[in-house]
């Protein structure tokens, strides 16, 4: 078993650097055959509070923020297609792409008072890394719909209840019951369980992909709008946002 944990502090905000270190890890991990499994977590106080915004402010055009998009979009499409399991262990907050990167795990395990959310559209942006496919897969499209469009947060116990999560524990013990679980789970055949997450993917169809590739599309146009200029000054000045719709 691979244990990676996220170390960028405060938030563990995920750039675009550290959704490369992801992959980079991947690739030394595919063909490891020592490693069976992957737990993912975060260190500190939260598992990844959300993406680098202050890194988009170096980015001007809608399609340098497509191709940004796209690439997180690969990575987290990668690690659900991953022929080894990969469980995300979930304290604090998972958060825009923070939630995101763990939706692209295929079990999330998470403390029952976790934070949860997309909270895009209260910066005037929507997400980027896949979370409008993904979510609604996950929790039903009106559950999807609430979160997307109010912002709020569930918590774990939430997560659970909506078929975000499979499992809820108190923070002080989710990494260690995270631990039961994916030895509890390394311990199957290798063969039988790349197989098995094979065939769980075959419920994607079409849609989901020209979803996603329409998600990168709107992600880049709705960046160079002025709402979102206002969005993203507003998060880094801590104040409100004032939208004018444009």
């Amino acid at each position: 078993m691979a244990i990676v944990t996220i170390q960028r502090p405060p938030a563990n905000a995920l750039s675009s650097g550290l959704i490369l270190e992801i992959n980079s890890l991947l690739d030394e991990f595919e063909n490891n055959e020592e490693v069976r499994l992957i737990l993912l977590h975060g260190d500190g106080r939260f598992f990844s509070a959300g993406a680098d915004i202050k890194e988009f402010t170096s980015i001007s055009s809608g399609e340098e923020f497509a191709i940004l998009a796209k690439r997180g979009q690969d990575v987290f499409e990668r690690m659900e297609t991953f022929p080894k399991p990969i469980i995300a262990s979930i304290h604090g907050a998972a958060l825009g792409g923070g939630l995101e990167l763990a939706m692209g795990c295929h079990i999330r395990v998470v403390s029952e008072t976790a934070k949860l959310g997309l909270p895009e559209l209260q910066l005037g942006l929507v997400p980027g890394f896949a979370g409008t496919q993904r979510l609604p897969r996950l929790v039903g499209p009106v559950k999807a719909a609430e979160m997307l469009l109010t912002s709020d947060p569930i918590t774990g116990q939430e997560a659970v209840q909506w078929g975000l999560a499979s499992r809820a524990y108190p923070e002080e013990v989710v990494f260690e019951e995270s631990l039961k679980l994916a030895h509890k789970i390394a311990k199957k055949s290798p063969v039988a369980m790349k197989a098995a997450i094979e065939l769980l993917n075959y419920s994607k169809h079409s849609q989901f992909y020209e979803g996603v590739s329409k998600e990168a599309e709107l992600f880049g146009t709705v960046f160079v709008s002025e709402d979102a200029k206002e969005g993203i000054s507003a998060f880094i000045e801590k104040r409100t946002p004032n939208f004018v719709g444009k």
